[in-house]
């Protein structure tokens, strides 16, 4: 093991002392850990195993590049309303060392094999971010999905997709074009009904925990924001798709579900279908700019198979909106030809 990894070990072990639980003492613990697996972040993940069975999860997220206040906070919110998400065992701030619940390997995305089991999960999925939708939050408990966070996301589009990796120097037409659907979005998302937002509710970051309960995780990103905007996350992932006749019944299965909760008040199929779609389209942008972020900036091009599909999301709702009609022509005409040169590009229908 390297220096770090065993400083994190002794460290754990440490905490495992303090422990009431006579399975996680640290006398049955392995000398190692086993790495899991890093993320789009800097947080590096590792598995530290108990004879006899059972184990909990290290963490090192660099205090310098990670909000480690920030994960503490929101798991401390969830984790008292109710919310599956892995207990918090330690943390030592200054050297950004995690101690957690081992929630296991088995993320949803494997588990959506069809129809069947795509329907299961996924109202199994929005039984679970219900709970999340109705905590009640203090006035500045969470950052405000403000409009200008949802601008800033959007601007990663024509600096690091757009200028970045396609290479192509925006004209002012151009750039006011895009001012105007990042308005058009922008206003959508405000006049959303606000709850607390998880940021990343995909089938990568839900867990299948034994006897079949889903848990969530990477929630450390939480703001109070657009009620669609987690919904949308999980309906259109970007690491799986579906027909678009499914995502939109499970979108308004959801919203009935959420009025029935008292979460969401009458909306109407097309409105509701309409704020779903343009906050999707929001993200969509967002992760075009992140994913080619990630390859340019951070040197992880494990992302760019992504981008196609990301791409046809972004194309479909701004074909579907008159008012986005002059963005979708000039994404077809003008980006498309030249993601069509990029050696990550393949074609998507969707």
């Amino acid at each position: 093991m390297s220096a770090l990894t065993t400083e994190l070990l002794q460290w754990c072990l440490q905490q495992l002392s303090l422990s009431p639980i006579p399975a996680l003492s640290p006398e049955l613990a392995d000398d190692h850990l086993s790495v899991v697996s890093g993320d789009a972040s800097f947080r590096c993940y590792y598995r530290l195993q108990f004879k006899g069975g059972g184990s909990v999860i290290a963490v090192h997220a660099p205090p310098d590049k990670e909000d480690n206040h920030a994960f503490a906070k929101v798991q401390s919110l969830l984790h008292k309303n109710g919310a599956r998400v892995p207990a918090l065992l330690g943390w030592d701030e200054p050297r950004g060392f995690l101690l957690q619940e081992d929630f296991g390997d088995q993320l949803l995305l494997p588990l959506l094999t069809g129809q069947a089991e795509a329907d299961q999960y996924y109202h199994q999925a929005m039984s679970l971010l219900l709970p999340v939708q109705r905590i009640a939050l203090v006035e500045g408990e969470l950052p405000d999905y403000d409009q200008q966070r949802l601008l800033n996301e959007m601007a990663l589009f024509p600096q690091w997709f757009i200028e970045g990796m396609l290479g192509y120097p925006l004209n002012d037409a151009e750039q006011n074009l895009l001012d105007e659907v990042f308005s058009i979005l922008t206003q959508s998302a405000l006049s959303q009904v606000q709850t607390l937002v998880h940021r990343d509710f995909h089938s990568r970051n839900l867990m299948c925990l034994p006897g079949g309960e889903l848990g969530m995780i990477d929630f450390q990103d939480a703001v109070k924001g657009p009620i669609s905007y987690d919904l949308v996350s999980l309906l259109r992932d970007c690491y799986v798709s579906w027909p678009q006749q499914w995502v939109r019944r499970w979108a308004l299965d959801y919203r009935d579900m959420a009025q029935q909760q008292g979460i969401l008040g009458p909306v109407s199929d097309a409105e509701f279908l309409r704020s779903f779609d343009l906050m999707g389209l929001q993200r969509h942008i967002k992760v075009l700019g992140i994913f080619a972020r990630l390859k340019l900036r951070d040197g992880k091009s494990g992302y760019l198979k992504d981008l196609p599909l990301v791409m046809a999301y972004t194309l479909s709702v701004a074909d579907a909106y008159p008012e986005l009609a002059d963005f979708a022509a000039w994404f077809k005409e003008t980006l498309l030809p030249l993601a069509m040169e990029q050696s990550w590009y393949r074609e998507v229908t969707l």
